[in-house]
């Protein structure tokens, strides 16, 4: 299964950060409800953890026959082993724990909320958890997106003779470090999970074009935790795709104030302030970032690319070379490196990296479009050697 992650973005050259921390008291100004429509596709914080009638009965035939302690093994088989849920990894959109478990597919995130809802039907005590993990990219046109990653912990089925602080958890990561170390993590509540699933939802509409939406699921993600540091560059960048720059500035303000080295709310921030003609303090900013961040995401790509625009496809595939030993899950970097192996005649290194694009691969699109192209590749080689 592709690994799973949740949710954050960036829109080039905006930038958005991942971390929570102790805020201050937001600004009267930060919201600006008048300046957008009534939303149309929001919903309650109960409805994303609520188990529908299906979840129910699923969870009558996971728990039919079995003593409390072989629950949550059940469980555990259920979420990892092929013929029976069959999981599947879907970066498209972020669905709420019902949606994950029709379709039978959602990225980290929603398959998070859905793994918690199930137990936690079970009786199963959760514990819900932020993974520190290296950074990695992935885009949308040019929206470019941060991910981060969740996963949770499920304890002893609870019973009048358990004490919560007693009971041993067991570990579910759809993403589990491939060398097999263990990263940081920490409990987060579900107010944070919910602001989490709240602003990816803002990031999909923003996607979609959808602005007025994307400014209230941002604007619900704070309420649900105005720790959230990121629904804070969120909120900005919607103000900032409206039109609004002085709210934009106002939300990233906010948010440097509360990490002062965060080069995302730092780019986001200058960008804001260069288009409102405040250049020299967006110059500032720059040199700093410069600094922090001499090499920003996507460097060595789109360098890649301009490369490949000029027919220079020994230097486009270094570059490629170059942006995936920063990062080797992403499945354009391993598509282009693909496409200037192929333009230099090295057919086998095509082969094997058009593969690669094809394995780490986040949506049904992305995979039957590699898919396609592999073949292609395939036949052409097979053509080459009748």
């Amino acid at each position: 299964m592709r690994h799973l992650r949740s949710l954050l973005f960036l829109l080039f050259p905006l930038l958005l950060s991942a971390c929570a921390t102790r805020l201050p008291p937001p600004p009267p100004q930060l919201f600006a409800d008048h300046l957008f429509q009534p939303p149309t596709d929001q919903i309650s914080p109960q409805e994303i953890f609520a188990v529908s009638p299906q979840m129910a009965k699923y969870v009558e035939e996971v728990s039919h026959g079995k003593r409390s302690k072989e629950i949550r093994k059940a469980l555990f088989d259920a979420l990892y082993r092929r013929d029976q849920l069959q999981l599947e990894y879907d970066s498209s959109q972020t669905r709420t724990a019902a949606q994950a478990f029709d379709a039978r597919r959602g990225n980290c995130l929603s398959l998070v909320i859905m793994t918690a809802a199930l137990a936690e039907e079970l009786n199963i005590p959760v514990v819900l958890q932020s993974v520190s993990t290296e950074e990695s990219w992935t885009r949308s046109g040019n929206l470019y997106f941060n991910s981060g990653h969740v996963n949770l912990k499920l304890g002893t089925p609870r019973s009048n003779f358990l004490l919560w602080e007693d009971i041993p958890y067991a570990l579910i990561d759809f993403m589990p470090p491939v060398d097999g170390a263990r990263a940081r993590s920490e409990p987060i509540d579900r107010s944070t999970v919910i602001a989490m699933f709240m602003n990816n939802r803002a990031a999909e509409a923003l996607v979609r074009g959808q602005i007025d939406n994307a400014y209230w699921w941002a604007r619900n993600a704070i309420a649900q935790a105005p720790a959230l540091l990121h629904a804070y560059n969120t909120l900005a960048i919607v103000y900032q795709r409206h039109g609004d720059l002085p709210q934009a500035e106002t939300a990233l303000r906010y948010a440097l104030q509360a990490d002062p080295g965060n080069t995302m709310v730092m780019s986001n921030l200058a960008q804001v302030l260069n288009a409102n003609g405040q250049y020299a303090e967006a110059a500032v900013l720059r040199t700093r970032l410069a600094e922090l961040q001499p090499q920003p995401p996507f460097y060595f790509f789109n360098q890649g690319q301009l490369a490949m625009q000029e027919g220079d496809y020994a230097r486009a595939r270094k570059l490629f070379e170059r942006e995936l030993a920063r990062d080797n899950t992403y499945h354009e970097f391993h598509f282009w490196l693909a496409a200037a192996a192929f333009q230099l005649g090295d057919l086998k290194t095509a082969n094997a990296e058009m593969k690669l694009a094809l394995s780490s691969s986040t949506t049904p699109g992305d995979h039957d479009l590699y898919a396609a192209k592999l073949d292609r590749l395939r036949a052409y080689q097979t053509k080459l050697r009748q």
